[in-house]
């Protein structure tokens, strides 16, 4: 689900900026998501994996549209 900001960064990497709102809220639900997932008592390692990507490419799509 996440690469599909790979060419929403593409975009915006060639002058065609985006809006970057969106990618903001995705990395900042991604983020409590991981913290959540690895603060549990027993890590929940697959809710912290999989949505790993989605702060890293949030980001990446967040501070591109800038």
């Amino acid at each position: 689900m996440y690469v599909s900001y790979i060419p929403q960064i593409i975009d915006n990497l060639h002058g065609f900026k985006t809006n970057p709102t969106q990618p903001l809220a995705a990395a900042i639900n991604c983020s409590l998501w991981v913290c959540y997932g690895l603060l549990q008592p027993k890590k929940d390692w697959p809710i912290a994996i999989a949505n790993s990507p989605g702060v890293l490419f949030g980001l990446i799509a967040f501070f591109t549209a800038l």
